[in-house]
């Protein structure tokens, strides 16, 4: 990949953060996210579906509180950008089964955006146990597809244009801080963007450069009443949440990020992660995982108002009013193992302090207008508590 990139840099010159990015993660043939398992101990990060179930099932339900509240529509369309390996699939799918009764009527489907081959087969043994099959179709867009333990259907795409429209409920946990990013620094000459070019003292090396002048993403990307000194912004993130937000607007269902991010306060988050340690980013490209807080307020204006937004929450509080107290005791009491005690106890501490996951994850939500307003009226929810409380985690449940 090194070699690669310095080959890249001399022929076409210094290439932006966003552009290195893209080729680190999802270069075809030697990018980080095609070939290795990241995820889990012996990886390079662990992500909270790993680190305890009831993260996952939580979120299950979640999804049946709004698939309720949307008028339990007769087909469910569950699609989980950049699913891992599966876990929080799994975790669903497990929820689901458990509430049968509920949705037997409901033609429920399984539909996973992954572009990594490696990532792709190891879901598919996680969700089906390996019972699945290549699309024989060269025109479909679908390019793997299987069917669940409970007997869902599962479909593999590349593209989330790829998947059908219809009532659908979209999850995204820990994808969009991956997508690439641009970054801009403020200097006595204007905005410059930062680039990356071969270190001239030592030719096997990258380092950051500045821009000479203006780049076209700096004309386009950079808002005039910006007050901080160093912005990133992340093109790919907008893009996708706009594609979210019609079809949310045309289908109904709802969208549930979950990720590291900040409301527009951050400036410089770009960072890497090798072995659950920092590594620096322009070191052994290939080798280690990028990633970049999610900016909250960009994606929401990037709706353009066609949705309600909810958040961003913190993780803690979130998971705290989905009743994360209540499942954690009932878990407890229903086992005697001294291991499962610690380990369910740990992975609490992990989800919640504030010192760890607690107050760093955030969730956001895109939900229909109608789902949250009387009439034509159009609302952003960020400011109406009253309001807000009618969704599961962004207000306070009331037990029964």
């Amino acid at each position: 990949m090194l070699k690669h990139l310095v080959f890249k840099i001399k022929s076409t010159g210094p290439i932006t953060v966003a552009e290195y990015m893209r080729e680190v993660l999802t270069n075809p043939v030697k990018g980080y996210y095609m070939h290795h398992d990241m995820l889990g101990e012996r990886g390079d990060f662990v992500t909270s579906p790993e680190i305890s179930q009831i993260f996952g099932e939580l979120i299950g339900i979640w999804y049946v509180s709004e698939w309720m509240a949307t008028g339990k529509p007769k087909t469910l369309q569950l699609v989980e950008l950049g699913p891992g390996r599966g876990s929080l699939t799994d975790d669903i799918l497990r929820v689901f089964n458990q509430l049968g009764s509920l949705l037997n009527k409901c033609d429920i489907s399984i539909h996973l955006v992954e572009v990594s081959p490696k990532l792709s087969e190891i879901q598919a043994l996680t969700l089906t146990g390996g019972k699945i099959q290549p699309e024989l179709d060269v025109t479909s867009p679908v390019y793997m597809k299987g069917i669940s333990k409970a007997g869902i259907p599962i479909f593999w795409y590349r593209e989330l244009q790829d998947v059908p429209q219809g009532t659908s409920f979209y999850l995204a946990h820990e994808f969009f801080d991956a997508l690439p990013i641009h970054k801009f620094q403020r200097t006595e000459k204007g905005w410059r963007e930062m680039l990356i070019d071969i270190d001239p003292e030592a030719p096997d090396q990258l380092r950051f450069v500045l821009a000479p002048s203006t780049t076209p993403a700096t004309e386009h990307f950079i808002q005039s009443k910006e007050v901080r000194d160093h912005v990133e912004v992340c093109p790919d993130a907008g893009i996708l949440i706009q594609r979210l937000a019609c079809r949310i607007q045309e289908d109904g269902g709802a969208a549930l990020i979950a990720d590291y991010g900040h409301n527009g306060n951050k400036t410089d988050t770009f960072r890497s992660f090798r072995s659950h340690e920092l590594h620096d980013a322009l070191i052994a490209p290939g080798t280690a995982d990028l990633t970049a807080d999610v900016d909250f307020s960009y994606l929401r204006t990037m709706t353009q108002g066609r949705v309600a937004t909810l958040g961003p929450l913190k993780q803690h509080e979130f998971l705290k009013n989905m009743g994360i107290d209540v499942r954690l005791q009932v878990l407890l009491q229903n086992s005697s193992d001294k291991a499962m005690h610690k380990h369910l106890l740990q992975g609490y501490d992990m989800l919640m302090n504030p010192k760890k996951m607690g107050d760093r994850f955030h969730f956001f939500a895109l939900l229909p207008h109608q789902r949250l307003a009387h009439s034509d009226q159009k609302v952003n929810l960020r400011h109406s508590k009253s309001l807000s409380a009618t969704v599961a985690g962004f207000g306070e449940l009331v037990w029964k």
